[in-house]
């Protein structure tokens, strides 16, 4: 039989937002814990600067975006984590990692000084760096609806082996428009979901919020169904979204 709720409150763990909140995105943890809320259930969001700081269950896990001068500390404190973060991805837990976040998560990042920075391996591909920094908004096409946010970002990533988020219709996402090929943005892999969007991207785009709840919700043998409040919020995010895709020329949802 399946279950109505949990015995407890969901809970979404916000790594490192003090180093990796420099676009808003530690806001993507309480986005998702209001949603739960709005849908009948407690929930909490925990902010983890270290192991000690971890709760006992993890329902979601959010990493946002941080500048350069944080990406060695960031990178430490997260190696702390790899094993919980490793069982994590393995076992379904939506992860959300954006800008810097998904970079620390993956082989590592090239810098402009020409030394690397190792990352924690989790996730293919590298970020390497642009000619210029990009700096717009974006549009990408995706399988949960069209995705609308703004990118800041000074390295392209490359050698991702996993499915990409979406295809980018405005913006230039992952790299530069190739000679051939979708140009694409971002990078799943199960319930792991790296981004450049920020926004944060799950205030603006509900639906990709809505998926990673859905996912959290079904390792326990439960439904997850927006609330009314969050009906009438996902209408005014859409028509911000609309906003910007008229002003770039494309049409509204």
């Amino acid at each position: 039989m399946t279950a109505t709720s949990l015995d407890r409150p969901f809970t979404v763990v916000s790594l490192l937002p003090r180093l990796l909140n420099t676009n808003g995105d530690a806001g993507n943890a309480r986005v998702l814990a209001q949603r739960v809320r709005w849908s009948g259930h407690d929930a909490r969001v925990v902010d983890v600067h270290s192991r000690a700081d971890l709760p006992e269950h993890v329902d979601a896990v959010s990493i946002g975006s941080g500048t350069d001068a944080a990406l060695l500390p960031a990178r430490d404190n997260l190696r702390t984590l790899v094993e919980e973060l490793r069982l994590w991805s393995n076992s379904g837990v939506p992860i959300l990692a954006v800008g810097t976040g998904w970079e620390l998560l993956s082989w590592g990042s090239d810098l402009p000084d020409g030394s690397v920075l190792e990352g924690l391996g989790l996730v293919a591909g590298h970020a390497v760096p642009r000619a210029a920094r990009a700096t717009d908004d974006i549009i990408v096409a995706s399988k949960y609806g069209r995705l609308i946010g703004f990118e800041n970002h000074a390295r392209d990533y490359v050698g991702a082996e996993a499915s990409p988020l979406g295809r980018v219709l405005y913006g230039t996402g992952n790299a530069d428009a190739p000679a051939s090929g979708p140009q694409i943005e971002g990078l799943t892999m199960g319930e792991v979901f790296c981004t450049h969007l920020h926004g944060p991207v799950l205030a603006r785009n509900p639906a990709l919020a809505d998926h990673l709840l859905q996912a959290a919700f079904s390792r326990h043998d439960l439904e997850y169904a927006r609330g009314a409040t969050a009906e009438s919020v996902d209408d005014t995010a859409r028509t911000a979204r609309n906003q910007v895709a008229v002003r770039l020329g494309q049409n509204a949802e």
